[in-house]
């Protein structure tokens, strides 16, 4: 408890960081044996929703809303995955995208634990193919330097295709490593930090940031990152891509 009334959080218009000590758990509609936290929603103005499932052993995830997908990580915890060509185990670092109206799966705790999830609207093209379903496991996943720099390694947990309207990148940056410019661009963002701290920057404002902590940044909200302390920093981030940005938001 805090008599003070003191949090890092803070919401905005073109930003927000929800930090841990202002977490509200509540039942998360539709899941069995779960409860959670929504970190992010259309209700601060996202055009996604970012939020954390704390499971019972044996919760099940809810079904997806018509024209809904949803990519799960594993935080803490074990899982199957039940899908019509067979089961998938899953662990700390597994991760599975679930296309919209590609049928029947079930996601089943078989330990307690935590997953993030990320869900949002599909956005279909003329002429692309619709997405598939993609397992797998962070470990398999090669990194690569983020333009050219080694301390500064990036992660698609995603294919990068049309078919897809969604990406998940896992960032992780040495001590002292940092973006190499304050990027301003149409897609937004969602991100989660796994590991480490350091100094995010988000439109005009400097915000230290710790494991744990989620940032939501909207669309040309300027954005920076340092990652500080003697360990690296990781973090899994959302962003919408390969979509027209005529199309605007559903």
């Amino acid at each position: 408890m805090n008599p003070l009334g003191h949090s890092r959080t803070t919401v905005r218009r073109t930003h927000a960081l929800i930090a841990p000590d202002s977490h509200v758990v509540a039942p998360l509609p539709g899941w069995e044996n779960a409860r959670g936290v929504i970190h992010i929603s259309p209700a601060m103005g996202a055009g996604f929703t970012q939020y954390t499932a704390l499971l019972d052993r044996g919760a099940v995830a809810g079904p997806l809303d018509q024209g809904i997908e949803r990519f799960i990580y594993m935080l803490e915890g074990t899982a199957v995955l039940e899908t019509g060509d067979g089961n998938v185990n899953m662990r700390e670092g597994s991760f599975a995208f679930l296309p919209a109206g590609h049928g029947a799966q079930r996601f089943v705790a078989t330990a307690p634990g935590r997953v993030l999830v990320f869900e949002k609207r599909f956005v279909a093209v003329d002429g692309v193919e619709p997405c598939t379903v993609v397992r797998g496991h962070e470990s398999e996943i090669a990194a690569a330097p983020f333009m050219g720099d080694p301390d500064a390694q990036l992660k698609l947990l995603l294919p990068d295709t049309p078919a897809f309207d969604m990406a998940i990148n896992i960032f992780k940056y040495s001590p002292g490593a940092m973006l190499p410019q304050v990027e301003c661009h149409v897609m937004e963002h969602g991100l989660l930090m796994l590991q480490g701290m350091g100094v995010y920057r988000l439109d005009d404002r400097w915000y230290p940031v710790t494991a744990g902590d989620v940032i939501w940044m909207a669309p040309y909200c300027p954005q920076w990152f340092i990652a500080g302390g003697k360990t690296p920093s990781r973090y899994i981030y959302y962003k919408d891509v390969n979509r027209s940005a005529l199309g605007g938001k559903d």
